[in-house]
């Protein structure tokens, strides 16, 4: 391992990897710089929509169920007394299908990819902080690697340190309060009867096992993981009143006891491990995107998407445009001409999802008001036209030219929606 690198990435997940990979591919000397070792644990839903899937495959990831993936063909919705299965969409801009895969091997799987084009992974390497020079410009990292403190040098670095950002806050960049941010708890429970399930459930209504006309906050997931256990989980939105004043765990255990027998969801003896929660960093929640030689990619700039709690899709898709600025920005010299280029990162980050943030935003602080969630749950889960236009909405899968009536409209939506 060498102390120089054109570009040192900071946090080997998704969006840290894919950055890696794609910087590799352009030739650049990559230092790519994880505090755990791999395969290590994540809390997450597991579950890939089409967006993420296009990612993999720019990866040269095979998804075939052969290599260990779980397919599935869309989300099944349940909720005001419905149960409705909406197919992803046949678009040319994405794949038809969505994935299921651990990040206990899929995180493992990318940073894997990553060193084989070219990138260097260093594991148990916690950054502690950036090198600054005397302008405040970021010229390398700090790094305490296997109990030795080291530092390492670069012109760039790519903060890709998740949720935590401990890196960007230490270039002064907190998170924005007046952005939506959300609490997710999982856990995995051996399920025979719905481990292989060919949909992604959401459950937009929670009930309780006390009182089966009690509701209870937040929204649901089912995932199957085809290996004899189910990912199952519940987030809730800071736009709800139980947010930060409730016990999540209790709360998932709670809805899990309404469930069929068996499912065995209900049963302690199922249950595969602890519940595990985290945050949801959504809507650009931490800004500016560059500064001062330094990039935000996925969760470390608040990149989760608003309308469904969605990730590593954006995680991964930041990630090949931070590295697609980068590749450009370091091609000049250092100066203006190279800050003209970084500058575009932000910007062009804006214009992708700026529109659409702001939206989900609005819907965030809707949804929160359980009337009209209610209400919404009510009228609109019995119209299977009106659901695949929210199912398109909410993952955000529309082609950009030539799509139906459905892509045109929310694409027009999100144009004339100011960029957050």
């Amino acid at each position: 391992m060498t102390d120089e690198a054109d570009v040192i990435v900071v946090g080997a997940g998704p969006g840290g990897s894919t950055t890696a990979y794609h910087l590799a591919q352009h030739g650049l000397r990559v230092l790519l710089l994880e505090k755990t070792e791999f395969p290590r644990e994540k809390v997450c839903g597991d579950g890939l929509t089409p967006r993420a899937v296009k990612q993999l495959v720019k990866l040269g990831i095979d998804t075939s169920p052969e290599a260990g993936w779980l397919r599935n063909k869309g989300l099944r919705v349940i909720g005001g007394g419905v149960r409705l299965e909406l197919d992803w969409p046949d678009l040319a801009s994405f794949p038809d299908y969505g994935l299921v895969r651990t990040r206990l091997d899929f995180d493992d799987m990318l940073a894997k990819q990553a060193v084989k084009a070219g990138a260097v992974l260093q594991t148990k390497a916690n950054v502690t902080g950036p090198v600054l020079d005397g302008t405040g410009r970021a010229v390398g990292v700090v790094a305490e690697v296997n109990g030795e403190e080291k530092t390492f040098h670069a012109p760039l670095t790519i903060a890709a340190d998740g949720v935590s950002g401990r890196f960007p806050l230490a270039m002064g960049l907190a998170k924005r309060e007046d952005r939506p941010i959300g609490v997710a708890v999982r856990r995995y429970y051996r399920s025979p009867l719905r481990h292989d399930d060919d949909y992604l459930e959401s459950w937009l209504e929670l009930r309780s096992r006390e009182a089966a006309d009690k509701l209870l906050p937040g929204y649901g997931w089912i995932f199957g993981m085809g290996d004899g256990r189910v990912n199952v989980g519940l987030g809730v939105l800071n736009s709800s009143a139980a947010f930060g004043k409730t016990n999540y765990r209790r709360l998932l255990t709670d809805w899990l006891g309404s469930t069929p027998p068996d499912w065995g969801m209900a049963d302690e003896a199922n249950a595969d491990g602890p519940i595990l929660g985290a945050a949801l960093p959504m809507g650009f929640n931490r800004v500016p995107h560059y500064t001062r030689g330094v990039l935000l990619v996925g969760d470390s700039g608040g990149m989760v998407n608003p309308f469904n709690g969605e990730g590593i899709a954006y995680a991964m898709e930041s990630g090949e445009l931070a590295a697609e600025i980068a590749v450009q920005a370091l091609s000049r010299p250092a100066g203006p001409a190279r800050e003209r280029a970084l500058a575009g990162y932000p910007a062009e980050l804006r214009a992708r999802y700026g529109g659409y943030y702001r939206l989900g935003n609005i819907f965030v602080k809707l949804i929160g008001n359980p009337q009209i969630m209610k209400i919404a749950t009510r009228h609109g889960m019995p119209h299977p036209t009106l659901m695949r236009f929210v199912l398109k909405l909410l993952a955000n899968l529309t082609d950009p030219r030539g799509g139906d009536a459905m892509d045109r409209v929310i694409n027009a939506m999100t144009r004339v929606a100011p960029a957050v």
